[in-house]
């Protein structure tokens, strides 16, 4: 079963969702998604782990960061861990999670026994370059009539599996939360200097890439080529939803959180 709670933090109120007992570890969700995006992983770590799905400061229940960007992201995760009196846990990100998940991993190595980044895009000067002329995901314009809601839905359908309209219904009630500023997590990946922050990583790392993903698994061989000794794992039918592939995503976690080799 799932259960719910709040934290009080330095930082505000952050909400998180969780299941099972055992050694931590804390899950990371896109943007602009929340806790939800785990709701079919948790009961399926939780079966040998203490899986704790918290929702990002600016997104889901979760209190709104001081700006929009990876470092403050990472205060709310340390916050998180602190008041649930975690010295240690294992990270596991995606997308967005897991560029926070490396700066988490980069700024408190001690507290990060293992870190999972799941279609995770390689942040360097050259990443940030090309997305500057990039056109802009998840923006649209509030209209009286409310067809900025279907604009919404539109815009991501592509990214969905065709028979799964549910996913993408969870998908427009986590972005409604985070209105108005759908862009904030995206502009904060945006200007995050990872180059910076790999070395840092003292960890085991496992990098994930979803072979269906258009958006990070380009990008998988150029991250793993920056975190030498990282393992890498492919899942062959992997979208940008996680929840699509649940089972297969919370498998891999599983194996790597027990030592397993990739």
């Amino acid at each position: 079963m799932i259960g719910f709670g709040y934290v009080r933090t330095p930082l505000g109120q952050i909400h998180y969702a969780e299941c099972g007992t055992g050694e931590p570890v804390l899950l990371l969700h896109q943007t602009p998604r929340s806790w939800d995006e785990y709701r079919e992983v948790l009961p399926l770590l939780g079966a040998g782990h203490r899986a704790i799905a918290m929702d990002t400061l600016g997104f889901g229940a979760s209190a709104p960061p001081p700006e929009h960007t990876i470092e403050a992201y990472a205060d709310g995760v340390l916050a998180l861990m602190d008041a649930l009196g975690l010295d240690t846990a294992a990270v596991a990100g995606h997308h967005t999670g897991g560029v926070i998940g490396v700066e988490v991993a980069a700024r408190a190595p001690g507290r990060v026994t293992r870190l999972v980044l799941s279609s995770t895009p390689l942040m360097d000067a050259e990443a940030r370059r090309r997305r500057l002329g990039r056109p802009v995901v998840d923006h649209v314009t509030e209209r009286e009539d409310g067809s900025h809601l279907m604009e919404l839905w539109v815009g991501r359908a592509g990214f969905y599996p065709p028979s799964r309209p549910d996913l993408l219904a969870r998908f427009v009630r986590d972005a409604l939360a985070a209105w108005p500023d759908l862009e904030g997590g995206h502009r904060a990946v945006a200007a995050y200097r990872m180059e910076d922050r790999l070395g840092l990583i003292r960890c085991p790392v496992l990098c994930v890439g979803a072979a269906e993903d258009p958006f990070a698994f380009p990008e998988l061989r150029p991250l793993t080529e920056r975190l030498p000794g990282a393992s890498v794992t492919v899942i062959p039918h992997g979208m940008v939803p996680l929840e699509f592939q649940a089972a297969e995503f919370a498998r891999v976690v599983r194996s790597f959180l027990a030592g397993e080799e990739f």
